[in-house]
């Protein structure tokens, strides 16, 4: 009983993963607003925007990773 419960729950490289899909989202949407900030001529606009689109949607699919996991 006790192995079926750790199959279900978070290890190393699960959490390894969760950190980089939280990095992930931070540095494409950061980049992406960058992108947009070099050809609109708006200088940090996007770029702050990206951060915290980043971060919401980072944190976002983090919590629904692991709320998936500990549901089984």
């Amino acid at each position: 009983m006790a192995d079926e419960r750790s199959d279900q729950s978070l290890r190393g490289r699960d959490l390894v993963g969760l950190g980089g899909l939280l990095a992930g989202c931070v540095v494409v949407f950061t980049g992406l607003g960058l992108l947009v900030d070099d050809a609109a001529g708006t200088a940090p606009v996007f770029a702050v925007t990206g951060v915290f689109l980043g971060i919401a949607l980072g944190g976002l699919a983090f919590w629904l990773r692991v709320r998936a996991v500990l549901r089984g």
